[in-house]
């Protein structure tokens, strides 16, 4: 039987050269583990057998990683760990403040070599257990404490519908986190995310957990690659809409194949099952590494002038069907992230008047993540971050798709100043949000019931 990965040395070469010129690479590739078997009544027993299972099983994790990118030749960015929700590893101890659990994570973290530990999350959409309650009382400490310790919160799904209670009380916590890392711009927020239809195997941060329904250990990976769907689209540049939607679908193919060759191998390498391939398209500040971009090559002077929400259904429906061709596992987000900090277009969108927080909102109902690592003013009140995140889990909810909020209110700033996180982060210009008031409907709390699934116009 000949090999499912095998390639032709065309291909080969056109790897190459999407690797070394168009910024192509492995985004992440992210051991998921399960901690479920750490839980005891004890905090302190808890953390030690946290600390002891995470360093065994991602002692290798990143020396592994790096020799398959060396083998290959593809470059794997980030070597990252999701494991099992904290509130639920914590909720036996019966502690009020869960903190000393995400110490506990940012310590492993730094003994194993990766980045950033995803997990210190609580699945709320239907309402609190007692480890959820901790976890909320210890998210800012939490996140202004620690270094590599990402977090998530579920607030809605499609089925439960939205939990206003705990969507009210993050936009206070939010707050509280921006205030802790003030000198930082406001950094802890960048750490966490807040979901409807959290994906359980999702391998990017800040999101990632490692969901109730995956094995005990399994890699999974999230390829990127925006800047090879760029150069595809520049040689074409009489092609109509229907040609270049096939083109990326070609593009999307074989960025999907390598990075199914390379999570196979790391996996195997580790001895633990492969899980997904996430299909994102994820920008960086790197030149030419933007979603913007892409959709300014199809014909819009500037992102997020009016035709922006159909370029991007047009590109993420193509980036997922040729994705879909490569790879059996496919997973977690998968489609175009637009995090405005992480992408040079967007910045200059947002710089430039043309994009504004309602267009990316509504840009958010055909991409695969939602409003992503944005800006606002310091002084917003806590009512209208909580109503930006409300805003966005309906777009989840009645769509049954996966949507999220990783908003960032900078102490000191006001609309138009810039604000540097640095990294991988990027840079944000500061956005206006609305000046009306959505206080006393967001202070009604309760529970916004799950949608209608049928008359689904």
């Amino acid at each position: 039987m000949p090999s499912l990965f095998s390639f032709t040395p065309e291909e080969i070469l056109e790897t190459i050269r999407m690797i070394q010129v168009e910024n192509l690479d492995i985004r992440t590739v992210t051991l998921g583990i399960s901690l479920r078997d750490c839980a005891t009544d004890n905090l302190e027993e808890t953390c030690r057998r946290v600390y002891d299972k995470i360093t065994r099983l991602a002692a290798n994790l990143v020396a592994v990683s790096e020799k398959v990118a060396a083998t290959y030749g593809i470059p794997i960015v980030n070597k990252r760990i999701a494991v099992t929700p904290m509130a639920q590893v914590g909720e036996p101890c019966r502690e009020e403040d869960l903190t000393p659990l995400a110490r506990t994570l940012d310590e492993a973290a730094a003994a194993v070599g990766v980045n950033f530990i995803g997990g210190f999350s609580a699945l709320v959409h239907k309402g609190f257990t007692r480890g959820d309650r901790a976890l909320f009382n210890s998210l800012p400490r939490a996140l202004a404490t620690t270094e590599r310790v990402c977090a998530s919160i579920n607030v809605a799904t499609t089925r439960a519908g939205m939990n206003m209670d705990a969507i009210g009380e993050l936009g206070h916590l939010i707050k509280e986190t921006a205030r802790l890392t003030a000198e930082q711009g406001g950094l802890g927020c960048a750490k966490l995310v807040t979901f409807c239809n959290a994906p359980e195997d999702n391998p990017f941060m800040a999101g990632a957990f490692h969901g109730p329904g995956e094995p005990e250990v399994v890699v999974n990976v999230g390829i990127s690659g925006p800047g090879a769907v760029l150069a595809a689209l520049r040689q074409y540049p009489e092609a109509d809409l229907g040609q270049l939607a096939t083109i990326i679908k070609n593009t999307a193919f074989k960025i999907t194949r390598m990075g199914e060759l390379v999570g196979r191998e790391v996996s195997a390498r580790l001895g633990v099952p492969f899980g997904i391939v996430d299909l994102s398209l994820a920008p960086t500040n790197a030149q030419g590494d933007s979603v913007a971009e892409i959709l300014e090559t199809m014909g819009l002077e500037r992102c997020g002038t009016h035709g922006t929400t159909a370029a991007l259904a047009l590109l993420n429906d193509a980036v997922k069907k040729g994705g879909a061709m490569a790879s059996s596992y496919v997973g977690g987000l998968s489609g175009a992230f637009i995090p405005v900090s992480e992408d040079n277009g967007m910045i200059r969108a947002v710089a430039a008047g043309a994009l504004n927080l309602a267009k990316l909102e509504a840009m958010t109902a055909v991409c695969s993540v939602g409003l992503d690592m944005f800006a606002i003013p310091g002084d917003t009140p806590a009512e209208v971050i909580a109503a930006i995140i409300a805003d966005e889990a309906a777009i989840g909810m009645i769509n049954n798709k996966t949507t999220a909020v990783r908003v960032i209110p900078v102490p000191g700033k006001k609309p138009g100043e810039m604000v540097e996180f640095g990294g991988l982060l990027g840079r944000a210009p500061v956005m206006e949000v609305n000046s009306f008031s959505p206080a006393a409907m967001i202070r009604r709390g309760g529970r916004i019931p799950a949608p209608l699934q049928s008359l689904g116009n």
